[in-house]
């Protein structure tokens, strides 16, 4: 029985996609997320799940960070984005992180029960209005580099990563994922070398590198 995670803070789109679900896979169980931290603590908890809908702009999820830290440290779980963002540049950097579809928030019911029966297939989706625009679409510098060093990353040292983005200091960051201060040193330098990155400010650039605006954050999405 696949297990299915839908990640959207829209209770009205968490309805659809669930009922897309339901049809397009009869005997898939469904469990949800309001948050990014919500969808990690799922994931944690729940190893059966094989497939997170993860709204690319829901609370705590910025863009592509969201994906890459569920890369990073659940990587034989599949992503598909959910998002009002239909720039073709945009589902071209999911693709080279990762992603296993992208559903635009403008899917028809007939369109998302054929993105989800697709992706259980293990089969990529891609709306078809934007197939052609994806495939003309340039990767941009770096990316699926970025994508590779971030995937070589431990689970550990991808949450070490993101709390220095957030801007917590080494004993910050010990106290919150309840290590010794050295062990969130050998991190650091095992990240550094990882990700080229000079220092722990550089670090934490690369990771916000992932993040994409909202283009629907001052209207409804």
């Amino acid at each position: 029985m696949p297990t299915l995670l839908i990640a959207d803070d829209h209770p009205l789109f968490r309805a659809a996609l669930r009922s897309a679900a339901a049809e397009a896979a009869p005997d898939v169980a469904t469990c949800e997320a309001e948050t990014l931290d919500g969808v990690l603590q799922r994931l944690e908890a729940d190893d059966a799940i094989d497939l997170v809908l993860l709204d690319l702009h829901m609370p705590g999820n910025h863009g592509l960070a969201g994906l890459a830290a569920i890369r990073a440290q659940y990587p034989a779980v599949a992503v598909v984005l959910v998002s009002a963002n239909e720039d073709p540049q945009v589902v071209r950097r999911a693709l080279d992180h990762g992603v296993a579809g992208y559903i635009p928030k403008s899917a028809s019911l007939d369109e998302l029960r054929d993105a989800i029966r697709t992706v259980l297939a293990c089969e990529q989706w891609l709306p078809p209005a934007l197939r052609a625009a994806v495939a003309r679409a340039q990767s941009a510098p770096g990316d699926a580099d970025l994508a590779a060093r971030l995937a070589s990353l431990t689970p550990q040292q991808f949450r070490v990563l993101s709390l220095v983005a957030e801007g917590l200091l080494n004993k910050q960051i010990a106290d919150r994922l309840d290590v010794q201060e050295r062990t969130v040193k050998a991190h650091m330098s095992a990240i550094f070398e990882k990700l080229g990155a000079r220092n722990r400010t550089h670090a934490g650039v690369i990771l916000r590198g992932l993040e994409i605006s909202d283009p629907a954050q001052h209207v409804a999405r």
